[in-house]
């Protein structure tokens, strides 16, 4: 069997092809296209016409790419920038009406829940008692669990592109340090409650994901992606910490230079580390695991799990519901 998944995020539309045989997704093939939606789309406004009809032409051509290697129609999904705009009904609308798809949101609970999913599977049970982090462009995602499926998921508007925006000046400029100050505090303020919950459960190992986490880690001296997926890479908190004065030095030209930072995300990438860090921190991580298996892997697996009925349910609930209800694993309880 080979499936497929569309990713839409704040700055690509992914897909990724995989073999599903043996219950393991084996990618076979990975494609993105750029849309950078997060730099066109501020918090709280809506997604703009020409971006909305770049989006379903991308995945149209995401749609066509899956068919050639053999898929059914991509499962396929976007993350906050979609889910937090005002007109998101109608930008999911549009993307059906052009390509057939039925592009759907997730609420950030739910986009934990099969995150930590796929790191755990990715993980092991060796990892014991598991704590993820997991940063996007709108919203970072928490969970923690000691068996399959997480016992406590967060989600929080802590996103790079969106802190960017709402206290770095957009970020192309090297950073004051009054801004990162302010901005630590806000993330300090919002990850409180958070924190001290994962703090209590105690987690054996921890495991980062996300483009954000995976750049930041090779800036503190994680191996290259060319040695492959099955070399360890950790980041210490100590070296986050450390990164952030390099890159608020810096301005976006200027740290797009740097080791493992790329050009599309330079502008975010201090939001990140000060998430990341500040996470860490409160946490009480010392290190995390930069894990490979992310959302994508964790929509697959429950895939080949449990069949086309769970994913009929998630397109159902988007075209009946305003606002994107949880449709979780389990339940997950945020109560200690």
């Amino acid at each position: 069997m080979r499936i497929s998944v569309v990713d839409v995020g704040s700055k690509t539309v992914r897909l990724m092809v995989a073999d599903a045989e043996g219950g393991v997704p084996l990618p076979v093939h990975t494609a993105k296209w750029r849309l950078r939606l997060s730099e066109q789309v501020k918090p709280g406004d809506p997604v703009p016409d020409d971006a909305v009809e770049r989006l379903a032409e991308a995945v149209a051509d995401a749609n066509r790419t899956a068919a050639r290697w053999g898929a059914a129609e991509p499962l396929a999904f976007a993350t906050a920038v979609v889910r937090a705009a005002p007109n998101r009904r109608e930008v999911l609308r549009t993307v059906r009406a052009r390509t057939g798809t039925a592009l759907c949101t997730l609420p950030g609970e739910v986009e934990a829940e099969l995150t930590f999913l796929g790191a755990r599977r990715w993980m092991g049970w060796r990892a014991g008692p598991l704590a993820l982090l997991d940063i996007g462009g709108g919203s970072l995602e928490i969970a923690f669990g000691r068996g399959r499926l997480p016992d406590f998921v967060a989600s929080l508007p802590l996103g790079a592109a969106r802190l960017t925006h709402e206290f770095l000046a957009g970020g192309e400029e090297a950073a004051s340090p009054e801004q990162v100050r302010a901005l630590r505090r806000n993330v300090r303020h919002q990850l409180r409650d958070v924190a001290a919950r994962i703090r209590w459960e105690g987690p054996r190992t921890a495991a980062a994901t996300s483009r954000t986490f995976q750049q930041l880690g090779r800036l503190c001296g994680a191996s290259p992606g060319r040695h492959g997926p099955f070399m360890e890479r950790r980041m210490r908190c100590s070296d986050l910490g450390e990164a952030i004065g390099r890159l608020a030095a810096l301005s976006a030209a200027e740290r797009a230079r740097l080791p493992g930072i790329s050009a599309p995300r330079a502008a975010q990438s201090l939001a990140g580390a000060v998430v990341g860090h500040t996470a860490m921190k409160l946490t009480g991580l010392e290190t995390v695991t930069l894990c490979p298996w992310a959302i994508r892997e964790g929509i697959l697996l429950r895939h080949i799990e449990d069949g086309p009925s769970w994913w009929a349910e998630v397109t159902r609930r988007n075209d009946e519901a305003a606002v994107p209800a949880p449709v979780p694993l389990r339940i997950a309880t945020t109560s200690s």
